[in-house]
């Protein structure tokens, strides 16, 4: 490793950022759920074994295989534990340089796989999230990641994969008080979060900069139909659905402004917008820059719209006050009102608008959190 290297090493393990040469490449970081992945494979093979693995390396959704060096490890009682220090590359996490720790304990046959909220992370306390309410704030993915790691050491050692997690991150209740956890009803610390275990570096210019580029490679390839997607899940059942290649896949975000008005200035024949529901609902509202810190949902909207018409007083009430809007969703879809295709077709009425009179057709496609698709304006 070369002196550079070991310096951005040692500044990513004490939480620092090197001052990056203006114009050099922006860095990937880690998600919380990365870092809780790998300090749970640490602390588990370390109860076995008695050893624990530095670097310890894990395998991500998308197959890449990072390698995390050990904060902190060691034995308390009949349990093992281990800590990771979170890097966030070159995005601006406000998790950043905080301690991810891990501690396990083996359970009795049959009890599976159990997550425990420690010092630092958040408790859900409102309907309308990812997770129950009463569960510690560790959405499904990492679970998924975690639980694919205990169940593969297990099976090595011929153990069950009967254990107690308990993720902990001393700074959390502070780190929290800056997020919007407190504002959804995550108390007590921040959520362990992540979807493809990766960070990518928030830059507004350098993100819609790789929209473009992506629009002008796909223009020279000939392709006529292009798809862009708020994140991973949405992308792939949009891609599957259209039978579109990669090539037509444009990295979009939360920039829908940047791929539209790109396009209104160089058209493809057709064009796919597709994301979750509490994305497109704030393309549907007229938002263009999806980002949490820059647009938010007004509950009020969907009751604007002339399919909440049937909803009692009490109903109506309720949608106003829900917390998020995947709660609006399970609500309506309760009143049987079918808010999901409104939405899309009022997300489609704002892409219009910005596309004007470019001759690029676009169509909307909301998914929920696991990829399905509940909505496809036309």
């Amino acid at each position: 490793m070369s002196d550079v290297e070991k310096q951005a090493a040692s500044n990513a393990t004490e939480g620092n950022r090197l001052e990056k040469p203006e114009g050099a490449p922006l860095r990937n970081g880690w998600t919380t759920g990365t870092c809780a992945t790998a300090a749970t494979k640490a602390a588990f093979t370390a109860l076995l074994t008695r050893n624990f693995p530095d670097p310890v390396s894990i395998t991500l959704p998308k197959g890449e295989t990072p390698a995390f060096s050990l904060a902190r490890e060691g034995f308390h009682g009949e349990s093992a534990f281990a800590g990771i220090v979170k890097d966030a590359g070159d995005d601006p996490d406000v998790t950043h340089g905080a301690t991810v720790i891990a501690t396990v304990t083996r359970l009795p046959p049959g009890s599976g796989i159990r997550f425990v909220a420690g010092d630092g992370v958040g408790t859900v306390t409102k309907a309308g999230l990812p997770i129950a309410v009463g569960e510690p704030a560790i959405n499904p993915v990492p679970r998924a990641m975690m639980t694919a790691e205990i169940e593969a050491i297990a099976a090595a050692h011929e153990v069950t994969p009967d254990l107690e997690v308990k993720i902990s991150v001393p700074s959390g209740a502070q780190i929290a008080e800056s997020t919007w956890n407190p504002r959804l009803g995550i108390l007590g610390g921040i959520s362990i979060l992540g979807t493809t275990g990766i960070v990518h570096p928030f830059s507004c210019a350098a993100w819609i900069h790789s929209i473009h580029r992506g629009i002008d490679v796909a223009r020279a390839e000939g392709l006529t139909h292009l798809l862009g997607a708020t994140g991973s899940t949405s992308e792939k059942a949009a891609q599957i659905f259209h039978k579109l290649p990669d090539g037509a896949l444009i990295d979009m975000g939360d920039f829908a402004g940047g791929l539209l008005k790109y396009l209104r200035a160089h058209p493809v024949p057709r064009l796919t917008i597709a994301g979750g529901f509490a994305k497109m609902t704030k393309l549907a509202q007229g938002a263009l820059d999806l980002h949490s810190s820059r647009s938010q949902i007004d509950n009020h909207f969907f009751l604007s719209m002339p399919c909440t018409d049937i909803l009692t007083d009490s109903a109506r009430r309720t949608v106003e006050n829900a917390n998020t809007a995947l709660e609006v969703l399970e609500i309506m879809t309760r009143e049987g009102t079918a808010i999901a295709p409104a939405v899309a077709q009022a997300a489609k009425r704002t892409a219009e608008g910005v596309l004007r009179d470019s001759g690029v057709a676009v169509d909307i496609i909301v998914t929920d959190r696991k990829g399905t698709i509940i909505a496809h304006a036309t």
